[in-house]
C-alpha cells in the first residue's frame, strides 16, 4: 500500500499544480476542491499562529495586534529526508527562503501588495511550500482569525467579510477542520466551534484543539474539553501549550519549545495521563493521518470527477479545434479541409438544406415580373408616341405600303427597356449570394477559430461572384440584344396590316395617317413585346442561375485554391493565424487537461500499489 507521506505529498503536488493553473474554484468543483486539506479557524489572539509555527517547527508568522492573518495563506508541508529547511511561495517560484525572517516579511509584504497598508482583508490566498525533515506531508489553510468588533481603519462590515471568508473554506465537504480554542475561554463561546457546529453538526470534520492550558487559572484545568465532556467531537481533543512571550522575545527555538512542551504534559499532574496524546508534535501527525484515511477514502470519487473532467476538456478542445500542424503540407491539407466545409454549408444554402437560397427564386418569381410589369410601354407605344416614331422614320417621303422603319424603330425601342429589370436581377441575385457567403463562413464551426482565413475566403467568394455577375451581366443583355437583332417575321405576318376603313360619305377611303392607323400599329408592336417580355421572363432566370448560381455552386474558391496551392509556408501559416484570445484559452485547456491526466496516472500509482 502507499505509504502516508506518498499520498499526501501527491495531493501536495497535485493542489500546488491546480493553484499554478488556476484551478481552484468557480463553477462546479474543482480538482482543487476535490482533494482533502485542513483549515484552521479561531478567534484572534486564540493562539492559532502558534499552534501553526509549532506544528511547523519554525517561527515564519507575522504578529502584532488586531487583524495580522488578512489572506488566506495555503501552507503545503513536505517531508524530506534531509537536507536545509527552505520555503517557496507560489507568486516568487525560483527564490528558496532558507532565512524564515525573510519568509514573515514577505507574507506580510504580499499581504500588502493586495489589500494596500491598510487592515482590509483580501480572499486572495498566498501560497507557501515549506520543505523539511521536521515536518509531516501536510496541507494547512491559515485563514483570518474570527472577530466580533471592528478595529481602526477597518469597515464596520470587516467582522461579517472574515466570517463569511471562513465559512467558504469550512463547508466544503472535503474541508478538514481545525477549530483552536483558548483554554481560558468558556468553550461555550469559542468562535471557532460555533462555527464549526454550524458546518459540521456532526462533527466528523472537526479536530478540536485547546491552546494556552498553562495560562488557566490556578486550581482550573481544561480536563471536560480535552476528554470530550463540555463538547464531544468525533475526533478526540489536543491541548497546546504554546510559547510564551518571553520565549518569543528570546527567539527560543521550536524544536526546544516542542522539547518543553512535551516535558510540561508529561510532568503535569491534570494531563499526564493525556500526555501521550498531547503536543504539537502529536497533533501534526494526527492530522496527518487522518489527512491519509480521507485521503484514501476519496480516491473513488476523485478518479470519477478527473475522468468526467478530461472527458469535459476534450470536448472542449474538440469544440474550439485542436492545434495546427506546422509544416507546410498538413497546413495546406487544413486550408483545403476547412475550405471545403465552408462550401459545403453554402451549397446547402443554395440547395434548400438551409434558409436563404429561396430568396433567390424570389429574385425570378416576384421582383423581375414586378419590374417588367412597371415597363413604361403605355407611354413609348400612345398614340402621339407612335405618331412621332413612324414619321421621323418615313423621312421626306411617306412609306407606301407599311411603315416598317416605324416598327422596327418602336419594337427597339421597347425591347431596350428590357435591359432595366435584367440588370437588377442579375445585382439582386448577387446581392443573395453574397449574403449566403456571409452566412456560410459565420455557420461553419471549424472556421470561427481563424479570422485570417475567414476573411481570405469571404474576399476570394466576392472577387469569384463579381466575375460571376459580369458574365451574367453580359449573358443577359446579350439574349435582350437578340430579341433586337432579329424579329419573329411569322408574328407580323398573321397579323392584318390593312389600314383600317373608315366611312366618309358613303364612300370607303383608305386614310393611312389617320389616328386609328397608329393605334393599330401601336397595339402590334405592343403584342410583339409582350411575347418578347414572355421570353425573357423565362430566359433571364436561365441565365442567371447559368452563369451566376451554378458557377457559385461549381467554381466558387477554384481560383483561390490555385493561389493557395502556390503560397509559401509562412503565407499559409499566416492565414492560420487564430485569434489569441482562442490560443491562450486552447493552451489553458491543454494544460488543465495534462495536469489532469497526470493526476490520474499518479493516483492510481500511488493509491494501490
Amino acid at each position: 500500500m502507499a505509504t502516508m507521506e506518498s499520498l499526501i505529498g501527491l495531493v501536495n503536488r497535485i493542489q500546488r499544480a491546480c493553484t499554478v493553473l488556476g484551478d481552484h474554484g468557480g463553477e462546479g468543483m474543482s480538482l482543487w476542491e476535490a482533494l482533502p486539506s485542513v483549515a484552521v479557524v479561531g478567534g484572534q489572539s486564540s493562539g492559532k499562529s502558534s499552534v501553526l509555527e509549532s506544528v511547523v517547527g519554525r517561527d515564519f508568522l507575522p504578529r502584532g495586534s488586531g487583524i495580522v492573518t488578512r489572506r488566506p495563506l495555503v501552507l503545503q508541508l513536505h517531508k524530506t529526508d534531509k537536507g536545509t529547511e527552505y520555503a517557496e511561495f507560489l507568486h516568487a517560484p525560483k527564490r528558496k527562503f532558507t532565512d524564515f525572517a525573510a519568509v514573515r516579511k514577505e507574507i506580510a509584504d504580499e499581504t500588502d501588495r493586495i489589500t494596500g497598508k491598510t487592515k482590509q482583508i483580501s480572499n486572495v490566498p498566498i501560497h507557501l511550500s515549506i520543505y523539511s525533515p521536521n515536518v509531516v506531508n501536510l496541507t494547512l489553510i491559515d485563514l483570518p482569525g474570527l472577530t466580533k468588533v471592528a478595529v481602526e481603519g477597518q469597515p464596520e462590515s470587516i467582522v461579517e467579510d472574515i466570517e463569511n471568508m471562513v465559512r467558504s473554506y469550512v463547508e466544503k465537504p472535503n474541508s478538514i477542520i481545525l477549530a483552536i480554542s483558548p483554554a481560558n475561554q468558556d468553550i461555550a463561546t469559542s468562535d471557532a466551534i460555533k462555527l464549526a457546529r454550524e458546518v459540521d453538526p456532526s462533527g466528523e470534520r472537526t479536530f478540536g484543539v485547546v491552546t494556552k492550558l498553562d495560562l488557566m487559572d490556578k486550581g482550573t484545568n481544561a480536563l471536560d474539553v480535552l476528554e470530550g465532556k463540555a463538547y464531544r467531537l468525533q475526533h478526540p481533543w489536543v491541548g497546546i501549550v504554546n510559547r510564551s512571550q518571553a520565549d518569543i522575545n528570546k527567539n527560543v527555538d521550536m524544536i526546544i519549545a516542542r522539547q518543553k512542551e512535551r516535558e510540561y504534559f508529561e510532568t503535569s499532574p491534570e494531563y499526564g495521563h493525556l500526555a501521550h496524546k498531547m503536543g504539537s508534535e502529536y497533533l501534526a501527525k494526527l492530522l496527518s493521518k487522518h489527512l491519509e484515511t480521507v485521503i484514501r477514502q476519496r480516491i473513488p470519487s476523485i478518479i470519477a470527477l478527473i475522468n468526467k473532467t478530461i472527458d469535459e476538456l476534450n470536448a472542449e478542445l474538440d469544440r474550439i479545434g485542436r492545434p495546427i500542424a506546422v509544416d507546410s503540407g498538413a497546413q495546406l491539407y487544413t486550408i483545403l479541409e476547412l475550405c471545403r466545409a465552408f462550401e459545403r454549408v453554402f451549397k446547402e444554402h443554395l440547395d434548400g438544406g438551409r434558409p436563404g437560397g429561396d430568396k433567390i427564386y424570389g429574385v425570378f418569381d416576384n421582383q423581375l415580373p414586378a419590374a417588367l410589369k412597371k415597363l413604361p410601354f403605355d407611354r413609348h407605344l400612345s398614340l402621339k408616341n407612335v405618331q412621332k416614331v413612324v414619321s421621323e422614320a418615313d423621312g421626306y417621303q411617306p412609306h407606301l405600303i407599311a411603315p416598317e422603319q416605324g416598327y422596327r424603330r418602336l419594337i427597339d425601342g421597347s425591347i431596350s427597356y428590357f435591359k432595366g429589370p435584367a440588370e437588377a436581377s442579375i445585382d439582386a441575385v448577387h446581392l443573395v449570394l453574397k449574403d449566403l457567403v456571409r452566412k456560410s463562413i459565420a455557420e461553419t464551426e471549424e472556421l470561427k477559430r481563424f479570422p485570417t482565413l475567414q476573411s481570405d475566403i469571404a474576399a476570394a467568394a466576392t472577387e469569384a461572384l463579381e466575375r460571376f455577375r459580369e458574365e451574367g451581366r453580359r449573358t443577359v443583355l446579350r439574349l435582350v440584344d437578340m430579341e433586337s437583332s432579329y424579329l419573329t417575321v411569322e408574328f407580323f405576318r398573321k397579323l392584318h396590316l390593312e389600314p383600317e376603313k373608315t366611312l366618309n360619305q358613303g364612300n370607303q377611303n383608305t386614310d393611312r395617317y389617320s389616328d386609328n392607323h397608329f393605334r393599330r400599329i401601336g397595339s402590334n408592336v405592343n403584342a410583339y413585346i409582350a411575347m418578347v417580355c414572355d421570353t425573357l421572363k423565362n430566359s433571364i432566370p436561365k441565365a442567371i442561375v447559368y452563369c451566376q448560381v451554378r458557377e457559385a455552386k461549381r467554381a466558387l474558391l477554384n481560383h483561390f485554391y490555385t493561389q493557395v496551392g502556390r503560397r509559401e509556408k509562412e503565407r499559409l501559416g499566416a492565414m492560420l493565424d487564430e485569434d489569441p484570445a482562442l490560443m491562450e484559452k486552447r493552451g489553458t485547456i491543454a494544460k488543465r487537461l495534462e495536469l489532469y491526466k497526470s493526476a490520474r496516472d499518479e493516483i492510481d500509482a500511488v493509491a494501490w500499489k
